[in-house]
């Protein structure tokens, strides 16, 4: 069982995340050696955080658990294609159809309702429920021209255990990060060392 880490900071952006909030959205859920997690989308205040550094989110949206659950979901929906696509096998129905669901939910009008004693009236969603909607659609979308793009070829889960990011690969670079970098080559080390007894 995972034992999930608060008041950790988290690694630097891996490679690629800055042009693709989508891989950083995959990223925000991060294996720590020891079998330990840090969720940098854990609780709606987390998430809303997350959400306003990438310009997706006022700082005062207000998430709710359910924003914010819905946002994890569409994470692992996307942690799945990536890894698809990175190991070259076929991606899960279930999580092609969660992306385009989020890229389609953010209505271009105000909805038509009916009540049945006033009639009919048009009306926009709740505000958070717009802006998660939006951020959805946002994510789904750069999700699906990364995994189209020539890019893809680059997409890549980081080369130290027990890391889960993913990073475009950058030369022979297949690390998240220097820190994770550093932990493969002490691991090699080790064993070259352990082999030569």
């Amino acid at each position: 069982m995972e034992e999930p880490v608060t008041g950790q900071p988290a690694p630097p952006p891996a490679q690629g995340e800055e042009e693709h909030p989508s891989l950083a959205l995959a990223n925000t859920a991060i294996a720590l050696p020891g079998g330990r997690t840090l969720d940098l989308l854990g609780s709606p205040a987390q998430t809303n955080h997350w959400l306003t550094e990438r310009g997706l989110a006022p700082v005062d949206a207000g998430m709710r658990e359910m924003c914010a659950a819905q946002l994890r979901s569409l994470r692992e929906q996307i942690r799945s294609l990536f890894a698809a696509r990175a190991d070259g096998v076929p991606a899960l129905p279930a999580a092609v159809a969660a992306v385009n669901d989020a890229m389609t939910r953010v209505p271009t009008a105000p909805l038509l309702r009916w009540d049945d004693k006033t009639g009919p009236y048009r009306t926009a969603p709740p505000p958070t429920t717009a802006i998660v909607d939006l951020a959805l659609a946002t994510l789904a979308a750069d999700a699906a021209d990364l995994l189209t793009s020539p890019e893809a070829e680059r997409l890549t889960a980081c080369g130290s255990p027990p890391c889960n990011r993913y990073l475009l690969r950058h030369g022979r670079r297949h690390w998240c990060s220097t820190r994770c970098g550093d932990r493969a080559r002490a691991a090699r080390a080790y064993a070259r060392r352990t082999e030569q007894r």
